[in-house]
Formats: structure tokens, C-alpha cells, sequence
């Protein structure tokens, strides 16, 4: 998988990027609950003043995270889209890459139910890789595309949450190097050698179909009143 040289942000220089990253790490270990702003300030090496003056409070505080990550999507995905080498799958997996010192960060974030910018971000992101691949399908996807983004997303993300797990069965951390790089290997695996045809998964689709509940029509009391 080739990486994406990201040229340095010069806010990431400042005693705003500096509490901004201390809460990333602050929010990954302890949650946005257990998470102190004294703790945030003393790692920062700022003064809680300082942070308040910067951010206001721990939710706005988070929301900044969420916002920085955002935006390191988006320039993950714009370098990869003008990368020839890097297209398609590439894009997630690529921001999947970037985001690796962001793990811990994230995994909280989405087990606890926020980080929904993040996410959605991602979405969109996997949105424009598939309407590309869309053009060279011969066969008309099943589901939408929005949904097939969501939770293709879900799946890419899911592996920095259960990564421990799939470091077990890999025998290899998958935030290493070497681990990564046998990770994408076997992602593209799994992608360019789907599990089924398209005439099974067609089988598969009318059977799904035929055994989706049907709504009721209501009943004569109902209608009357």
C-alpha cells in the first residue's frame, strides 16, 4: 500500500495543537467522562487558563478533535486522488494509515458514540471512490451507494477498534509496520476475490427477498376512526 506524504500543518506548531493532541490522547485513554482538563493542561504543559482561553470547555475541547481529524481526512484524500497509484480501496486504506497514531482516539470515540464528523467524513470519502468504481461495474449494485459507504467504513474503522484481536490472528501488530503492510494484503485479497458470485449473490438477494417480513394492512377499527 503506497503511503501519502502529508506536508506538515503549521497550526500543529502552536500551544493550541499542542492541547488539542494532549486531549486526543487524554480522550483515547480515559473517554470524554474520565477525561480532566487539568490532566489535558498538564500534559499540554499549559495551564488550564490557557486551555480555556483556547477552547472554552472539554465539549467544544473534543469537537476540535473531531474537527482536526476531519481535516487530515481531507487531505489524505486529496493527495490520494491525485495520486495515479492510489485509487479506489487506496483512499480508505490510506486515511486508515494516517490515522494509526489516532487509534486509541478513535476507538473510544465510536464505541462510545460520537466522533459522528469523523465518521462521516470517511463516508464521504468512500462515496467518491465508488461512484468511480460504480462506472466500470457490468452489474448494478444491490444496495445504494451512501449505504454501501457507510458500511464499508464501518468495516475499514472497525479494525483499529478490534485491532488487538486481529493482531492475534495475524501473529502481527497491525499498527506496526509490518503488520500494516500484511493487512492491506489481505484486505485486497478480500476485495479483488469477492466471496460469491454475482449469480449467487443473486440467489442470495431473491432469498432475502422472499423471507423480508411484510407490513400487515391495518386493521378495519383502524381504518374507520
Amino acid at each position: 500500500m503506497e503511503s501519502v506524504d502529508l506536508k506538515p500543518d503549521p497550526e500543529d506548531l502552536t500551544a493550541r495543537a499542542r492541547i488539542r493532541d494532549a486531549a486526543l490522547r487524554h480522550f483515547g485513554e480515559y473517554g470524554f467522562q474520565g477525561a480532566t482538563t487539568r490532566g489535558i493542561a498538564e500534559t499540554a504543559g499549559v495551564s488550564r487558563g490557557l486551555l480555556r482561553h483556547h477552547f472554552g470547555s472539554k465539549q467544544a475541547l473534543r469537537e476540535a478533535c473531531d474537527d482536526h481529524l476531519v481535516k487530515l481526512i481531507g487531505r489524505i484524500n486529496e493527495q490520494a486522488r491525485n495520486s495515479p497509484a492510489t485509487s479506489g480501496m487506496n483512499h480508505v486504506a490510506a486515511a486508515m494509515a494516517a490515522l494509526g497514531p489516532y487509534q486509541r482516539y478513535l476507538a473510544r470515540a465510536l464505541t462510545e458514540g460520537w466522533a459522528e464528523p469523523v465518521f462521516d467524513a470517511m463516508v464521504q470519502m468512500s462515496e467518491q471512490w465508488l461512484a468511480e468504481l460504480d462506472e466500470r461495474r457490468s452489474d448494478l449494485p444491490f444496495a445504494d451507494r451512501r449505504a454501501r459507504a457507510t458500511v464499508g467504513t464501518a468495516m475499514a474503522l472497525a479494525i483499529g477498534i478490534l485491532h488487538k484481536h486481529v493482531s492475534r490472528g495475524l501473529g502481527v501488530d497491525v499498527l506496526g509496520d509490518e503488520g500494516s503492510h500484511r493487512l492491506a494484503l489481505t484486505v485486497l485479497d478480500i476485495y479483488s476475490h469477492p466471496w460469491v458470485s454475482p449469480e449467487e449473490a443473486a440467489v442470495y438477494r431473491d432469498a432475502l427477498e422472499k423471507s423480508r417480513p411484510r407490513q400487515t394492512a391495518p386493521s378495519k377499527e383502524h381504518t374507520d376512526e
